[in-house]
């Protein structure tokens, strides 16, 4: 019997998935969890064994009906899904991998990797991937408020301020018609920091999102837009009237309509924007599509533009079992889209 190396040694016991070890058609050692499996289950080693034969011959050129051949010219790892009936019980999801550890002495391990445990490790992944970008998002909006505090805000004030002081130390030397002129100043830098306030907080949380609902929050979002730059922006409201959104899904359908249309003033050089907002019967969906320059998508690795970038769009999305979808071409414009399932968005019928 070949003598197996320390590692595997150190390894086998310990190891989180079945695992068996053979030279030519002989079982050398298998670890407990694969005693517990062949145990409880009508799996036996010469399946396995054939199931890999029958793997390495569909997928190869070789006639003959050598196991051992077969073996040895398979050099690289291959996995095939297995289902196995267990006690009666639901059938279990395996993943068979096969690997050769040693050509020339015709040694090689099988390994069953269970799918429910793949799965679940899949989404702890998913879900610390989708943390990490959250967190990032929330620094990123903490940012941005600051900056604007600090540059919009307090320098605004800063500027009232300064006024105010120089009307007082000139009350009893300027005339009426300077005075008032200095007063009409101070009142309209302090008309536009408060608009400065207002404008944070409607990107923060809008008012008429909670007080009315999606469809006049969005209405509020395009006049506004469009009143700072006229770009032309146009609402295809396609909604069902008895279908009612949940508060999560429509938090994030307005920050996509809010990020795209951003985006697409900041940087796509267009005139026009549409926003198509419909109900189907796959569920909910918003698309953003603007006529600009467009841009190479595959080339897009960075969030751009101010609050989520839409690298966090698509993670905000996720998170509510929804698609997003970026489609672009330089010349031809850009389309954002985002798609949530009647079942996994939980719409209610009023």
């Amino acid at each position: 019997m070949l003598e197996v190396s320390n590692w595997i040694m150190q390894n086998f016991s310990h190891a989180s998935d079945a695992m068996l070890i053979f030279q030519d058609d002989q079982l050398l050692i298998m670890n407990d969890l694969a005693q517990n499996l062949l145990d409880q289950t009508d799996v036996d080693t010469n399946y396995l064994q054939q199931l890999v034969l029958t793997y390495l011959k569909r997928n190869s050129n070789e006639s003959d009906d050598c196991f051992n051949c077969a073996i040895k010219n398979q050099l690289s790892d291959i996995t095939i899904p297995l289902t196995i009936n267990s006690d009666g019980k639901e059938p279990l999801s395996y993943s068979l991998i096969h690997r050769q550890l040693s050509s020339h002495e015709n040694v090689y391990s099988i390994t069953l990797k269970s799918a429910d445990a793949r799965e679940r490790l899949d989404q702890l992944s998913v879900q610390h991937s989708l943390i990490q970008y959250i967190n990032r998002a929330h620094e990123d909006e903490r940012k941005q408020i600051s900056e604007d505090l600090h540059d919009s805000i307090a320098q605004g004030i800063f500027t009232a301020i300064m006024g105010i002081s120089r009307l007082v130390s000139q009350q009893t030397t300027a005339s009426k018609t300077d005075f008032a002129q200095q007063g009409d100043l101070i009142q309209n830098q302090l008309r536009e920091v408060l608009n400065e306030v207002k404008g944070m907080a409607l990107d923060l949380r809008p008012s008429a999102l909670d007080d009315l609902g999606l469809v006049p929050a969005l209405k509020t979002l395009i006049q506004r837009l469009q009143e700072n730059t006229g770009i032309q922006i146009t609402f295809i409201n396609r909604l069902k009237p008895d279908i009612t959104i949940p508060n999560d899904i429509a938090i994030v359908i307005y920050r996509i309509a809010q990020e795209a249309m951003s985006n697409a003033i900041k940087h796509a050089d267009t005139d026009e924007i549409t926003l198509l907002l419909l109900t189907h019967d796959k569920g909910v969906s918003l698309e953003v599509i603007d006529t600009g320059k467009g841009f190479d998508v595959a080339k897009m690795n960075q969030p751009n533009g101010r609050s989520l970038g839409l690298l966090n769009m698509n993670e905000r999305v996720k998170a509510l079992n929804g698609v997003f979808t970026l489609e672009s071409k330089i010349g031809e414009g850009t389309s954002v889209k985002v798609e949530f399932p009647v079942i996994s968005a939980h719409l209610e019928v009023s």
